[in-house]
């Protein structure tokens, strides 16, 4: 036990874990994130060599960094039973042992996030079970959503069973003391009611995860497990294919998406091949100042989520409005869920755009106090509220309309087009998220209300009822 070494690598904005595990000079890296670079720089720190890529599954809300590993590396690329990836691989068999230093990884296949999901069960010098790491089999508090590998000839059900033999039969089995090292964690949209903890055991999973529950019948677990799913972000597909078929080196990315663009040429390239422009700013600088129909996704917020569930296509050309420093950790974020595509940025920023005589655009505000005092003057004020269902359900402005971020393309119809109104999230990100979409497609009214429902809160604007998110 004493040369073994586990270290997670947690990327918050994706919240998803990464995993370096080292014996007696020999690594395996545990589902590595696009750009690799790191995972071979803490090798060669510690004088170690990678031996395997191991792959828990076809990630569908990133793109992983096995291909490029492999291939800096030489270490083969492992998945369990039922991969059939584009790329040369070892199919592990269930039950196979890999020999890694002093200890030694056993693939546990556990099909029903997807059929070829597998966990990696890290048994110790003494052969004893020390922690598995378990991809979307199992979370913190939940357990993977089983309606993202569907075939024809299995239903979200099907899946749903096969996940319940395989939490039961596989990972509940282990010792209570085994940790738990999941793939993702609180925000991910691959589970629903994921822990804010990153580390856990299977003692306290069995103690508090709903879908371990001891006396849980079949049924009553498959009605659990999928019950409140909602669609997924429409660009998981894309990711998934990604994954299985291979994808361009992250050093080629780079080197496309910092060609350096004249606000001619942007205009140019923006006009040429109808790309987003999106603007990556901060919600102060683009309220005060933008190009007129760009996309705001700001790099501060959850970006490469939500770049991911607004554009859609990972294929479509995008232009960066960004600040000089962000522009290479834009590109590296986007290639993470996919997005490759990325034609370069505009030199000199907004600044150049404004002295070579270009349109610039604005974002109409109010403030939460001045907001409060329309609605109790004018109670016909439309207000529409872009916060997820729970957050709206919990507390929200009377009458408002619902138009949640995620679905707002199937909602503009709700939405008034030829009069004011007031748009909300939680705090102002998400808000001008919708406020630059809504634009975009002719919707020209918009007021934002600066702060969101945070600061609405504390007015005495008209609000429902609270109710605790916990009992929704």
């Amino acid at each position: 036990m004493n040369d073994m070494e586990v270290k997670q690598i947690y990327t918050g904005c994706l919240a998803q874990g990464a995993y370096y595990i080292e014996s007696n000079g020999e690594v395996a890296i545990v589902d590595p994130l696009r750009e690799v670079q790191p995972y071979i720089d803490l090798a060669n720190e510690r004088g170690a060599t990678i031996k395997y890529v191991l792959e828990t599954h076809f990630h569908a809300d990133f793109v992983s960094g096995h291909v490029t590993l492999a291939e800096k590396t030489g270490a083969p690329i492992v998945f369990g039973p039922n991969a059939a990836p584009g790329f040369e691989f070892h199919s592990a068999k269930d039950g196979e042992r890999l020999k890694l230093g002093n200890v030694e990884i056993e693939v546990l296949h556990t099909p029903g996030h997807t059929m070829e999901s597998t966990t990696f069960l890290l048994r110790d010098e003494e052969g004893n079970p020390h922690a598995i790491f378990s991809g979307d089999t199992l979370f913190l508090g939940d357990v993977g959503r089983p309606d993202l590998a569907q075939k024809s000839d299995l239903t979200i059900e099907d899946l749903a069973s096969h996940l319940y033999d395989s939490l039961r039969n596989k990972l509940m089995t282990l010792p209570d003391d085994t940790v738990v090292y999941p793939g993702h964690g609180a925000g991910s949209a691959c589970g629903k009611n994921m822990s804010k903890e990153t580390v856990g055991s299977i003692g306290d999973q069995k103690a508090t995860n709903y879908a371990l529950r001891a006396d849980m019948t079949r049924e009553e677990f498959i009605k659990e497990v999928t019950d409140g799913l909602l669609p997924p972000p429409g660009y998981f597909p894309m990711n998934v294919a990604m994954n299985k078929q291979g994808y361009d080196s992250i050093d080629d990315v780079i080197t496309r998406g910092t060609q350096e663009l004249s606000p001619e040429a942007f205009d140019a390239a923006a006009n040429e091949t109808e790309a987003v422009v999106l603007d990556i700013r901060s919600t102060d600088e683009f309220i005060a100042r933008h190009i007129p129909r760009s996309t705001f996704i700001g790099l501060a917020g959850g970006f490469a989520p939500w770049v991911g569930a607004m554009i859609v296509d990972v294929k479509h050309p995008i232009l960066l409005v960004a600040n000089e420093d962000q522009i290479e950790e834009a590109i590296t974020r986007l290639s993470r869920v996919g997005f490759d595509n990325v034609l370069g940025y505009l030199k000199g920023g907004l600044e150049a755009w404004v002295a070579a005589g270009k349109e610039t655009d604005c974002i109409q505000t109010v403030d939460a106090e001045a907001f409060a005092s329309v609605l109790n003057t004018t109670p016909e004020a439309k207000v529409v509220d872009v916060r997820k269902d729970g957050e709206y359900l919990s507390e929200h402005v009377e009458g408002a309309i619902h138009a949640s971020l995620e679905f707002l393309g199937s909602n503009m119809d709700r939405i008034p087009k030829d009069e004011p109104f007031y748009l909300h999230c939680a705090g102002g990100y998400r808000s001008l998220i919708a406020h630059s979409m809504l634009k975009a497609r002719g919707y020209h009214n918009a007021i934002d209300v600066l702060g969101g429902f945070k600061a609405i809160a504390e007015t005495d604007a008209p609000k429902s009822d609270y109710v605790c998110p916990s009992t929704l």
